[in-house]
């Protein structure tokens, strides 16, 4: 019988992120290990892998898919109540005890990570966006950088289509993997887990390559949103948090900042859920650090203003939010202040196009047959 590992090397093609080193060796640059690859072995994330000299890569497939709130990935200040057409494939370059994503991203290093892929193109994936009437589709759930070169595939019939595109991602990036992405992602998210080194070292990666990302992000032009997962007693000190903060602060102050509450999940079941008063706490240290948009995210209810956007001239409410929902917009045409005219950074729409679900879905496939096919079926091409 095939294993996990045999279906997802014979669904490949050859990767454009990588250099010939000697004696059949290769570099990967998707991620920030930036991995020697001897032949025949597969990097740390266990899915680019080297095969006669050259890196082959993950292609023709998705672990899955839903539709979700854009406010879930979450952006705040893009296009408040699209809906974002979420794909993911297997793999991730870090192994997180608190991985809620770990059926999928901890595929071929946790034997109890197995999740059948299903055979898929971009125009498929695109199609079926369009027909759930998505204004963004976003490459997440395992790491995106990873599969960096499928989801360049599918960005490309997406932005065909007129749709909007987004990576939510880890952010262990390298200079190479995003001038790849440049021209092809608008919104990118960057899960920064922690401000101390030795806490990266412990979830299999380091410190400064997320910090490098986070910069060039900025610079290069993508909107870019931060979110930090407050996990009790690994990330969550007053210090820490306030050493985080300055730093986004340095990069730009308009940085959407969303704090996160952590609840029980994968290898990390013995420390308490993060309390609304944590994230609210959390938030006031971001705020006085000079960040002007912080958020206390999936508490719905519990941490007062902090779901809400407000203009940080006049304190004006541009957006309230209830969870994913969006229960009042405010904003001008322009993306502007009603009240004082300040500019509020962001990408928006002309005006709030509401919302098709507050809540996510996984969506109906009208045709499986024409959209996915079980992996039992003649494999593709390399």
């Amino acid at each position: 019988m095939a294993t996990l590992r045999d279906i997802l090397y014979e669904r490949v093609r050859e990767g454009e992120l990588y250099e010939k080193l000697d004696g059949n060796r290769l570099r990967c640059f998707a991620c920030g290990h930036c991995c020697p690859i001897p032949d025949g072995r597969p990097g740390v994330c266990q899915v680019r892998y080297n095969r006669g000299g050259k890196l082959y890569v993950p292609w023709g497939y998705v672990g899955g898919v839903q539709c979700d709130p854009i406010e879930k990935k979450p952006f705040f200040h893009a296009y408040p109540g699209a809906l974002a057409y979420s794909f993911g494939m297997l793999g991730c370059d870090l192994h997180c005890g608190y991985c809620q994503n770990w059926v999928t991203s901890q595929a071929l290093r946790d034997p109890a990570a197995v999740v059948p892929p299903l055979q898929t193109t971009p125009e498929g994936l695109v199609h079926e966006a369009l027909r759930h009437g998505a204004k963004v589709i976003v490459s997440t759930y395992n790491e995106p950088l990873i599969t960096s070169e499928w989801a360049v595939a599918v960005f490309k019939e997406a932005r065909a289509a007129g749709l909007l595109t987004a990576f939510v991602s880890n952010g262990n990036g390298t200079p190479q993997v995003l001038e790849y992405l440049r021209p092809w992602v608008d919104l990118y998210k960057v899960d920064l887990k922690s401000f101390d080194d030795r806490h990266y070292r412990q979830l299999g990666g380091r410190l400064q390559p997320i910090l490098d990302t986070i910069r060039r992000l900025h610079q290069m032009g993508f909107w870019l949103e931060i979110v930090t997962l407050l996990v009790p007693g690994f990330n969550d000190s007053d210090d820490e948090l306030k050493r985080l903060s300055e730093f986004l602060v340095s990069v730009s102050p308009d940085i959407p900042w969303h704090v996160t509450a952590f609840h029980k999940d994968y290898k990390m079941t013995d420390l308490e859920n993060t309390s609304a008063e944590t994230l609210v706490q959390a938030a006031e240290i971001g705020k006085k650090a000079g960040l002007r948009y912080v958020y206390a995210g999936n508490l719905p209810g519990q941490v007062g203003d902090r779901e809400n956007t407000r203009c940080p001239n006049c304190q004006e409410l541009l957006t309230e939010r209830y969870g994913y929902l969006i229960t009042g917009y405010h904003l001008t045409l322009n993306g502007c202040c009603p009240s004082c005219g300040s500019s509020i950074p962001g990408r928006w729409d002309p005006s709030f196009q509401g919302q098709i679900t507050s809540h996510p879905f996984v969506p109906s496939i009208r045709s499986r047959s024409n959209l996915f096919s079980i992996l039992t079926s003649e494999s593709p091409s390399h």
